[in-house]
């Protein structure tokens, strides 16, 4: 049995902390914040309930392996919902696209009777090629802790060269499609990673192609109830939990980790230490100057929790606003600038249990340039008053758009780059973790193995990436790494 610490209380330290927990190691999980969760938790307020981090739930395999690898099926533990319909896309020239929320069969039909058959053709076929990549990768990529170059031979293969196209990006791979309206959606899917769709490699493409073939899902409550289910297991695993107790360093003599000292001053010693929160500050706990990668991080998003009386009829689960040119936004977040005419979403659950009777809670996000003045592509969100004047804006737009609730607006909470920064530990707010830039982005990670004998990484900045999918693969990754008592 080992002495294992977990720095972090995320999905990401949770999940593996369980893991851990259920193959008899001794785990004590710190986190300086009194709430568990991290990003992945629901905000309350007055009966009402908001997603201040993921709003949809997807490939939800990766935690029913997890749950049922250390007691109960996660459907014992939370209310899984399948979100049906799914999405709705709403364009600036009037145009809607709805899709379901799974059936890669009927989301072709849906893109075909709304769009024309051509454009579901195009997409069937852009989805057979996003399912070869998804096979290629899925096990030898994504489920494999990250080594090196030598990793990615399994890709050199002629056949798996022209599937997977690393010269290509995600932008690129929608050249396929002759709608503009579908070459919007599709270069969409970057910023799941906070990334740019002319700099996201071609295989984000498996994106879309999960959410379709695996379902979207929400979590009755909110997905913060996952946090809890998490905590839950993890206790029950035996797991200590030492809330409000942040970490100073990490220990370490001879190249092995020996423990943490506290804040407070405390020495905590350790066999293993892994690391669950954002890589860059790995040097800091290290007490050194670089220990890690200098990856690019990804952008933010500055959020509206907006309480709204009375029903919106027709309005689906999650529905997205697209500007009149959407490539626009892209160049102002590399400029650090907040969006003159972003797209926005909506997440506007379609749960009685988040919001009182004959009210909504709806969740708004665009997104935005991190948290760091000094930055070319940064910006200071430190300034309320701008904020608050800027969640007007947001609202005037969507009123433009056709969807004017700012009369419904009972009252607002903002969440900016500077709060997530200060909330989460994620530098400058970067939400999504590390970008997804260039077609070695995935090397570029920190590595599941930290530098230090006995050190190991996960979380939204460690390999395999960012989102509740990725963090909790990346979580098993370690956990099998690590193996048992």
């Amino acid at each position: 049995m080992a002495r294992i610490v977990v720095i972090g209380a995320g999905a990401g330290g949770m999940a593996v902390a369980a893991r851990l927990g259920a193959k008899r190691h001794q785990v004590t999980v710190f986190d300086a914040s009194d709430q568990v969760g991290g990003k992945l938790r629901t905000i309350r307020r007055d009966g009402f309930s908001f997603d201040a981090g993921p709003s949809l739930f997807t490939l939800p395999a990766v935690y029913r392996d997890l749950f049922l690898k250390t007691g109960p099926p996660l459907e014992h533990a939370v209310d899984l919902q399948e979100c049906e319909p799914g999405f709705e896309y709403r364009f600036a020239d009037g145009s809607t696209l709805g899709l379901p929320g799974s059936s890669m069969g009927r989301t072709t039909a849906a893109i075909g009777s709304q769009f024309g058959d051509r454009a579901g053709a195009e997409w069937r076929d852009l989805m057979a090629r996003a399912a070869d990549i998804w096979t290629l990768t899925r096990t030898d990529v994504l489920g494999t802790a990250v080594t090196g170059p030598r990793q990615l031979m399994s890709l050199s293969r002629p056949r798996a060269l022209r599937t997977v196209a690393p010269w290509k990006s995600l932008h690129d791979m929608g050249t396929s499609l002759s709608d503009p309206r579908l070459r919007d959606v599709l270069d969409r899917y970057a910023t799941y990673s906070g990334s740019q769709p002319t700099r996201a490699p071609g295989a984000l493409i498996t994106i879309p192609f999960v959410e379709t073939t695996f379902g979207l899902w929400h979590i009755g409550g909110g997905l913060g109830m996952l946090a809890d289910a998490l905590h839950r297991r993890c206790e029950k695993a035996g797991v200590d939990f030492k809330l409000g107790t942040g970490i100073e360093r990490i220990t370490h003599a001879d190249g092995a980790v020996t423990g943490v000292t506290t804040v407070a001053g405390d020495h905590v010693p350790a066999d293993l230490v892994v690391s669950a929160g954002d890589s860059r500050k790995l040097s800091r706990l290290l007490g050194e100057s670089a220990a890690t990668a200098d990856v690019e991080q990804s952008y933010g998003g500055f959020a509206i929790m907006a309480a709204v009386d009375q029903p919106t009829p027709g309005l689906r689960h999650h529905t997205v606003w697209f500007p009149d040119e959407y490539a626009t936004e892209f160049r102002e977040l590399a400029a650090g600038q907040p969006l003159t005419d972003p797209a926005i979403y909506v997440c506007r659950p379609d749960d009685p249990t988040m919001a009182p009777p004959g009210a909504e809670a709806w969740f708004i996000l665009v997104n935005a340039p991190r948290h760091d003045p000094a930055a070319p592509d940064g910006h200071d969100w430190s300034d309320e008053s701008a904020n608050e004047a800027y969640a007007d804006k947001i609202l005037g737009l969507l009123a433009a758009r056709g969807m004017d609730i700012r009369d419904r607006v009972r009252w607002r909470i903002l969440q900016t780059p500077a709060d997530l920064g200060a909330r989460d530990g994620s530098t400058d707010g970067a939400i999504y973790g590390t970008a997804s830039h260039g077609a070695m982005s995935v090397l570029r990670r920190a590595h599941n193995q930290g530098p230090l004998t006995g050190l190991f990484q996960v979380g939204g900045t460690a390999h395999p990436g960012g989102g509740l999918p990725l963090v909790g693969m990346g979580a098993e990754i370690v956990a099998d790494l690590i193996g048992r008592a």
